[in-house]
This record gives C-alpha cells, structure tokens and sequence, in this order.
C-alpha cells in the first residue's frame, strides 16, 4: 500500500473558516445584535458592512486600527436613566407595563389582573436561555388557550439564524395576549411630548422591533395556536417626567426591509470569495494593510451612517477623498444620476455634461437661473 496521500484537489475551505481567517486566526467572532442587525436594513446595500458583520468583524477594534475611531455612543447617564425608567415601568411585577399594553393593544380581551404569569426565564448561556424563552412561549400560549390568562416575559433571549450562524437577540418584554398573540415591547428613554417622539429615533426603534418580531416568529411557526403581532409598543417617559407613556407602531414595513436584508447576508459567502487570499481584517495589522483590506469591499457610505455604523468616520474621510456625492447624503446622490462626483456635478452645472444626459441639462438650467436671480437681486434698480 502506497504511503503517499491520494491526490486529487485540495480541500475546500469552509465558509466558516473562510469567515474565520478574515477576523485573525485569534480573534473570537463578535455577536450580532438587534441594534447591528437593525443598522443593517438601514443601509442595504452596503457590501462592506455585511461582510464585517456576516464574518463577526469587531469594527469598533478595526475603526481605531483604521485611525478613525467611532465617537459615537450611549452616554453613561442616558444609560443609567435607562435602566431606571425601564425599572420603573415594569415595577410591581410589570402590572404597568400590562396595562399600557392592554389599553393600547388589548381591545376585546379583559384586563390583567394580579395573577398575571412572569415566568422566571434564567438559564445558563443565551443558548440556554433562549430554550428556556421558547419553552415558556409554548407555556404561555397554551395557557391563554386554557383560561386566558396574560403572560410578561421579562428580557427573554431570542435566537435568530443570520448568515448561517445564530445571534442572540434581547428584547425588553414580549406579552402574550389571552387570545395567543404576542406582542413586543420597546422600552425607549428619549420622551414622548404631547404623544409624539422624534421620528428617527421612533425610526430606529422600529427597526430594531422587527428584528425581534423574526425571531419571535421563527418560534412562533411550531406552534398552532401562536400568533406574532405586527404592531409593537413602544414605551416612553410622558413629556418631561419619568411618567410612562405608551404608542402602538406598527412595523410590517421595517420587518419586510429588515428580512429583505437578513436574506442578502446569505451573499457573504460570495462577498468572501471575491477578495483575494490572505487578506485580512484583524486589528493587530498594520494601518496600511487594513485600509487595503477594507477597501477591497465595496460600500455604501451616507451620513446617516455616522449614527450607526462604527466604520462611518473612515468611510466618510475615503468618500472626501474620492470627491464621491454620496458624502452629499442619498436623495442628492439619487437626484444627480450617472454623475458619481461633485466636480462632475459642478462641471455639468458649467454646462460642460453631454447633451443627451438629462441631469446634466436640469443642473445647468438650474445653474442659470440662479445666477439670474442673484444678478437680479444685486441689481440697484
């Protein structure tokens, strides 16, 4: 028997690896959570970050490498007022937060009372405790089939499958109704003044929310009897007290865009086999050798990414440089079509685009009347 190995090609390497080898041979994957996983339906079509996220890139760690570190961030104090009006809210074995849900979301079911179940859902590891969520989901469920009864599941641990590895998921509360339907809770800081909240941060909330109603409904798919509500509530201090206030909102749109995304990162692994061998994101690199590396994955660079992506300060400083109209913000660069730069913008403003390009010949009409007006506002007479 011959002591040589068969020949044949070599082994495939694995997207898991492939993944692996991208982070750093001893850099440990960092886990998606819902506020990742909701800054990435916000920017779609971003390659770069799906790449990172999908292979656990720690890109607070890469942005310092980069020289461009993230200067964005929860203050401590917005963080301990958090806490404590969540606290509050769900004081008293949550009979607030109940009736907050029963007075938006529970027409038709009588109120919960005191015997209202919160079941106690520790457990070792987020595996553990998202089998322990899941049991009492089921739990729940049939208990209101049974007797009707109301269910507060305090911080339950949610597992979504995102590009072919699990993340952990925590929202702030999920209610099952006595008719079967859950419902979840946001729990938000920022106030509700005369029953309105700013709308991005409603926005983001949102998007975050739909995140955990497709967990939710991964779940919800084994049993008959469970349904997942596609309007969340959302929980905020009332005007400028620490009184809690409460908003239905509904989120079919976030949670298709949301799914939509969640559905693009399966493209990680053509993301990954696209860049050359031996390319690398971990921080221990040089400067250098990162900001090849990053450059080597496409982006989709906008100024909303300041507030939620840790790479936005390098991406922006690169889109200066490339004198790119993204730098603009998305509606300009939509408005302005094939001209991917601001000196092609300018220039067709001049009149130098071609005569067939139609943005070329709004901007220089625009371009011209403007000047007409500020040589008619300079005028003396």
């Amino acid at each position: 028997m011959s002591s040589y190995p068969p020949s044949g090609p070599p082994p495939k390497t694995t997207l898991r690896q492939r993944l692996a080898d991208l982070r750093g041979p001893a850099v440990p994957p960092r886990p998606l959570d819902a506020r990742a996983l909701a800054a990435l339906a916000a920017n779609p079509g971003c390659g770069r970050r799906a790449l990172l996220d999908g292979a656990g890139v720690d890109k607070t760690a890469l942005a310092a490498a980069l020289g461009s570190p993230a200067a964005f961030g929860q203050s401590q104090f917005a963080i301990v007022r958090g806490n404590s009006f969540e606290a509050k809210v769900k004081g008293d074995g949550g009979a607030e937060l109940m009736r907050l849900v029963h007075e938006h979301l529970g027409a038709g079911s009588e109120p919960p009372g005191p015997d209202a179940r919160v079941p106690d859902l520790t457990a070792a590891g987020p595996e553990g405790r998202a089998a322990r969520t899941a049991l009492a989901l089921r739990e729940a469920t049939a208990a209101a089939a049974a007797s009707g009864a109301w269910t507060l599941l305090d911080h339950p641990m949610l597992a979504l499958e995102v590009a072919g590895s699990p993340a952990y998921l925590e929202p702030d509360a999920v209610v099952v109704h006595p008719d079967g339907r859950w419902t979840v809770v946001e729990i938000k800081s920022f106030p509700m003044i005369d029953g309105a909240a700013d709308a991005a941060k409603v926005g983001a909330a949102a998007r975050q929310a739909a995140v955990y109603v497709l967990a939710l409904e991964k779940t919800a798919g084994k049993l008959a009897s469970a349904e997942v509500g596609h309007t969340v509530l959302l929980v905020c201090p009332k005007d400028f007290s620490n009184l809690p206030a409460a908003a239905p909102v509904d989120i079919r749109r976030e949670r298709a865009v949301t799914r939509r995304q969640l559905e693009r990162l399966t493209r990680v692994e053509e993301l990954a086999a696209a860049l050359p061998e031996g390319l690398s994101f971990d921080p221990a690199r040089p400067a250098e050798e990162l900001t090849e590396a990053v450059a080597a994955v496409s982006a989709s660079y906008a100024p909303e990414c300041l507030a939620a992506c840790e790479l936005a300060f390098h991406c922006r400083e690169r889109a200066r440089a490339a004198d790119a109209v993204t730098a603009l913000g998305r509606s300009v660069r939509g408005e302005l079509g094939a001209l991917a730069t601001v000196e092609e913008a300018l220039a067709a403003a001049a009149g130098s685009g071609g005569p067939d390009d139609p943005t070329a010949a709004s901007l220089h009409h625009a371009a011209r009347l403007r000047a007409e007006a500020l040589e008619a506002a300079a005028c003396p007479c």
